[in-house]
């Protein structure tokens, strides 16, 4: 028996070092193609070269309303505003993976609260929202808060600047995959951070963003359009460009 036992050790011990050796990094073989050249902005809020600029400041002519008539909201100043029951407003063009920077302000004069104070969305493939409202001293639910991937994922802190003062959204955003028989086989995933501020790490989206019932995917295209909220509060946007991934 101790013959064996010891037999039985000397094997395991052997097999050990056999899958250390087939675990060993070889070289990493060389990229083929060399990384494009993309020029930066001059800061970290302005376009990079192949960024697609949705809204500059002055027209709304990449955008459309919810009926894919022209957009109603108001444009002044260098931002736009939501012109309260007017409607969603959606882009033209239409996307899947992205990095996107989105500019926003709640108004400053502050009326109501809780979801009712300050509220819009960034709604990714017109169905993912994260979740715009005036979060600085509003209590509301934790997972419909700003930053908040809506009715999913609480931001991992609360990074909301005072009432009328511009906040920015960067938001990396990977498109859900689905079989041809249409069921998800890679769930959508988001990034954000919240005035320069990690909220959501890289998190699983569990379907559609819905208020009233549990998430759910729907099979939808490799690519649909953003779509941004008209909650009957008059929020303001400005400086938003996407580059696709």
């Amino acid at each position: 028996m101790v013959g064996r036992s010891i037999f039985g050790a000397l094997a395991l011990v052997a097999l050990v070092a056999v899958g250390v050796r087939a675990q060993e990094p070889g070289p990493f073989l060389a990229p083929k193609a060399e990384p494009a050249i993309v020029t930066p902005g001059r800061t970290s809020a302005d376009p990079p070269s192949d960024a697609i600029v949705l809204f500059d400041g002055k027209d709304l002519s990449r955008w459309r309303g919810k009926d894919g008539g022209a957009a109603k909201w108001n444009v002044r100043d260098g931002y736009v505003e939501v012109a309260p029951g007017t409607g969603d407003i959606t882009t033209a063009d239409k996307f899947g993976d992205i990095q996107l920077h989105i500019e926003w302000a709640t108004p400053a004069v502050v009326k109501g609260e809780g979801q009712e104070r300050g509220n819009s969305g960034v709604f990714l493939m017109d169905r993912y929202e994260v979740q715009v409202l005036d979060s600085y001293d509003n209590k509301t639910y934790f997972h419909g808060q700003a930053g908040s991937v809506y009715k999913q994922y609480a931001p991992l802190v609360n990074a909301s600047r005072k009432p009328g003062e511009w906040q920015t959204y960067d938001i990396v955003f990977h498109a859900p995959k689905f079989d041809d028989q249409g069921k998800v086989t890679d769930r959508a995933r988001v990034t954000v951070l919240h005035n320069g501020v990690l909220i959501q790490n890289n998190v699983e989206i569990y379907g559609i963003t819905y208020n009233d019932r549990p998430a759910l995917y729907i099979p939808h295209s490799a690519a649909e359009p953003l779509h941004l909220q008209d909650h009957g509060n008059p929020m303001r946007y400005r400086n938003i460009w996407v580059r696709r991934l």
